[in-house]
């Protein structure tokens, strides 16, 4: 089974959701606890899911991680899935967190895609939960509008604003799928990478025939396959943006 496939598709009430988003309280029923909140609710359940997974989020969960009791999160969250809009909405609002940067738009989707690239791997989860219908949120859009003004005005349509930072997205949360994947594999088996091909040096010895795979033996020669996972992103990176370079270049041309 793919461990990143995406497992929660947006279930949640799509008015309460929204209300909760932005702000707006939810009607409240008798003996609340006082000190409980949104806010420390989306925290405790952030906070969970980034150290036992997205499976280990429930109501009941949080509600232990806060000292409460299940019924009293209800009162500020209608159920589970407005609480992972809610946790989705907070931790994807983080890619905002850039200092300002100089050089133009490849400068600045560079910086966004690092940053995104580091919120992946502090909430792993992210990618647990599918971006084809997200949650309408304030973290949501603030950050699509970010991406978007990367590259407003350098001479693309609407559409291909659009298509561009999708593009840079896209290849961001699959690198990050991949390299968060090695290393859940690597920590649920104890083994090591360098260990799994150890423990398999003798195919090499007495299987792999460099004649019939030249260019494999060839790279591996070279050491092309011990680059660290931070500069294969880097490489990638870079070849995208000379690609919306390369379109820059021939539509003014």
């Amino acid at each position: 089974m793919y461990a990143m496939a995406p497992e929660y598709t947006g279930k949640g009430d799509a008015r309460l959701t929204i209300q909760l988003l932005w702000g707006g309280k939810p009607k409240q029923g008798r003996g609340r606890t006082p000190e409980l909140s949104v806010d420390r609710i989306v925290d405790a359940g952030i906070a969970l899911a980034d150290r036992e997974g997205l499976d280990a989020v429930s109501m009941r969960r949080v509600a232990q991680e806060l000292g409460g009791g299940t019924m009293s999160l209800y009162r500020h969250v209608p159920g589970k899935g407005e609480l992972l809009d809610l946790m989705f909405d907070r931790a994807v609002a983080e890619s905002l967190d850039v200092p300002a940067v100089e050089g133009g738009w490849r400068a600045r989707l560079e910086a966004l895609a690092w940053q995104s690239w580091h919120v992946y791997h502090r909430h792993p989860w992210l990618l647990q939960i599918s971006a084809a219908r997200p949650p309408l949120g304030p973290g949501v859009l603030d950050s699509y509008h970010v991406l978007l003004a990367a590259v407003d005005g350098i001479g693309l349509s609407g559409a291909e604003m659009n298509a561009t930072v999708t593009l840079v997205a896209d290849f961001v949360a699959g690198s990050a799928r991949r390299a968060i994947e090695a290393a859940q594999v690597e920590e649920g088996t104890g083994e090591s990478d360098e260990v799994w091909w150890s423990d398999r040096s003798t195919f090499w010895e007495e299987y792999f025939d460099a004649e019939r795979y030249p260019i494999i033996a060839r790279i591996y020669e070279e050491g092309g396959y011990e680059e660290a996972q931070d500069a294969g992103f880097a490489y990638g990176l870079a070849r995208v943006l000379d690609g919306i370079q390369s379109w820059l270049d021939f539509k003014r041309a």
